[in-house]
């Protein structure tokens, strides 16, 4: 696996919900900063027992 593609929503509050379209991988965040490591930190933590399958690219895709 080289890339895991995030549909990001903007929430009515302001924040921001980020899901995978490949895995079972879902966040959220307050801010599009605090998104982007909450997202980082749920891949390690979906994959952190398989460190056979590296992820090279995590890309977003942002709907309004």
């Amino acid at each position: 696996m080289n890339e895991l593609v995030f549909e990001v929503t903007q929430e009515g509050d302001g924040g921001y919900c980020a899901e995978c379209l490949t895995e079972s991988i879902v966040t959220e965040g307050n801010t599009w900063n605090e998104l982007r490591a909450n997202v980082r930190e749920a891949v390690r933590g979906y994959y952190f027992d398989q460190p056979e399958k590296p992820v090279h690219s995590i890309r977003a895709l942002r709907l309004r």
